[in-house]
């Protein structure tokens, strides 16, 4: 891909204006960071960026961050978002050399740790000095600020987003200025960084609340999917961790619980990844999506043959899977009590107009917090997603499912994509004006706005 005229001319107006200042040593950094394109893991975004950055400390940073002016900035972490959080023309700034634990506290199990480390390098320096997180996402390959950002989460019902663990974090503004928040120092600016589509600052530090080091069990099963549906209240009351995968176009679906245990045994998870399952469900519908009956019934016959052993072992090593098959996700929030509906309409819609798709769908509990932009603010939630195969269109199959999402009150999640504005956005979130002043005092130049961020604030060019 070549730069537009446009855009060349902005990329050396803004090496002009380094040479300006007079600070070669900064023109040299600009001459040293090459414009690398960059999509995400999906590859279903990409962007030309005027440069990627890797600043070696806050300092820098800062400096960075002060100096760039008429040039959007965005973070990137592990680029495993689906949306348009990190396409720009401008300057993309990774965190990959802010990364480990910083220090803990064992009175009161508190952890703080540099924003760029991936949430897979968090459990083990957590287990050497007796802390764990209490929940965790069920892939751990972002970074803790993205995770963060974007109100990240596993599931439980007793259990918030990794936003919620949050309890004090370091923000780098627009102007480089460095602001070390918490509950007590500038709670309202805290409270609504800690989810905040990197849209107030570059965070670069964060302290979170553990607890005390714990083990988990694992057990999974196959069910038919009304009957699991039915007996969603108790599954829900009696397990700390449960969630469903329906199978398209199938009758039945992949239940898990993981409960806390004192089992000293190890029963470790199976190594690899999903490229045999999802390869066995690909063909099948590639062979079978004409034939619905014929396609129901083998799945129906291969999903309810399959062995799931229990697994025991640390909580950080049961929550996170390996999920090596690529894919793009839409995910949308609805109220708890709304979940098993809107799932029943979204399987019955893919059944009857026979949408091609085949990766399972995913459906969740979360708990609600008091965070502005959180999906999870003000209201428990269940979270439900649905994915198609990264080089599979998924345009037509999400534009089927997502006004269903609508129809439930559903917020989307801030990293999943979605088709809403700031006209749409601004009425599901009651604390919607509260955190668009926070931003426009933070960034009034819009200096951290991509085009998609201009979208969801609503924000002119």
């Amino acid at each position: 891909m070549s730069l537009s005229r446009r855009a060349l001319i902005k990329h050396l107006g803004a090496l002009g204006a380094l040479a300006g200042t007079g600070g070669w040593s900064t023109l040299a950094q600009a001459a040293r960071a090459r414009i690398i394109p960059w999509r995400n893991w999906s590859g279903g975004q990409s962007c030309i960026p005027a440069a990627r950055l890797a600043p070696a400390s806050e300092d820098e940073l800062a400096e960075l961050l002060k100096s760039t002016r008429d040039m959007t900035v965005r973070p990137v972490g592990s680029s495993h978002s689906f949306s348009a959080l990190v396409p720009t023309d401008g300057k993309i700034v990774s965190l990959s050399n802010f990364t480990g634990m910083i220090g803990h506290d064992p009175q009161t199990l508190q952890a703080e740790f540099w924003a760029g480390t991936p949430m897979s390098q968090t459990g083990e320096p957590l287990l050497k000095v007796g802390q764990a997180l209490p929940n965790m996402a069920d892939i751990d390959y972002q970074t803790l600020a993205g995770a963060i950002s974007t109100s990240t989460h596993g599931t439980g019902p007793k259990f918030g987003s990794y936003s919620t663990n949050v309890v004090g974090l370091r923000l780098v503004t627009a102007e480089g200025k460095v602001l070390d928040l918490d509950k007590t120092h500038q709670p309202e600016l805290f409270n609504a960084a800690r989810a905040s589509l990197g849209s107030l600052g570059i965070i670069t530090r964060v302290k979170l609340q553990n607890r005390k080091a714990f083990r988990l069990h694992q057990k999974q099963w196959v069910q038919n999917t009304e009957e699991l549906l039915e007996d969603m209240p108790r599954l829900v009351k009696e397990n700390d961790h449960f969630e469903f995968n329906p199978i398209l176009h199938s009758d039945v679906s992949l239940a898990q619980v993981q409960n806390e245990t004192t089992d000293s045994r190890t029963l470790a998870k199976e190594m690899g990844g999903d490229g045999d399952k999802v390869g066995k469900l690909a063909m099948a519908n590639t062979y079978l999506r004409n034939h619905p009956d014929a396609h129901a019934a083998l799945l129906n016959f291969l999903v309810k043959h399959l062995e799931f052993p229990d697994v025991i072992d640390d909580s950080f090593r049961v929550f996170a899977n390996v999920r090596d098959q690529r894919f793009n996700e839409m995910e949308y929030e609805v109220p708890a009590d709304a979940g098993p509906a809107c799932v029943r309409e979204i399987l019955k819609t893919i059944r009857e107009q026979n949408l091609n798709s085949f990766i399972p769908l995913e459906y969740r509990y979360v708990k609600g917090d008091d965070i502005p932009l959180s999906m999870f603010s003000g209201r428990d939630s269940c979270a439900i997603s649905v994915h198609q195969y990264y080089d599979m269109d998924y345009h037509n199959f999400f534009a089927q499912i997502e006004p269903i999402f609508w129809k439930y009150d559903g917020r989307p999640h801030w990293g999943k994509l979605h088709t809403l504005n700031a006209a749409q956005l601004s009425q599901l979130y009651p604390r919607w004006k509260e955190f668009t002043e926070i931003r426009r005092e933070m960034d009034p130049t819009g200096k951290f706005l991509n085009g998609h961020l201009r979208s969801v604030f609503g924000v002119q060019c």
